[in-house]
């Protein structure tokens, strides 16, 4: 049960240290949640695989974060293009950096 990724694990986590440090939750957010779903998958997975001939609870819920983890990927994924992140270094640009420096 191979999941489809858009961003490594080192990625995801590299956005929420970022984005965390400047007080930007919503990025964060969301990439916590696809590492979420990842891990989801990856258990589903293991039940599958201990129990085969009884797979089918297992199946619709590795199938469901399969589906989702899609999405939020997409959606991780515009909104790095909307604030115009750095893709490279995984920052945020600088006018939203001193946006959320202002704030603090």
């Amino acid at each position: 049960m191979e999941l489809a990724k858009l961003f490594t694990d080192a990625d995801l986590e590299s956005i929420i240290t970022e984005a965390m440090i400047y007080q930007c939750a919503c990025p964060a957010q969301v990439a916590e949640q696809v590492l979420r779903l990842r891990r989801l998958h990856a258990y589903q997975g293991e039940c599958i695989d201990k129990r085969p001939d009884d797979d089918t609870i297992h199946r619709l819920i590795a199938d469901t974060a399969r589906d989702t983890h899609q999405r939020m990927e997409q959606c991780l994924d515009a909104l790095l293009d909307i604030e115009g992140w750095d893709r490279r270094t995984w920052k945020m640009p600088d006018g939203l950096r001193a946006l959320r420096d202002n704030q603090v």
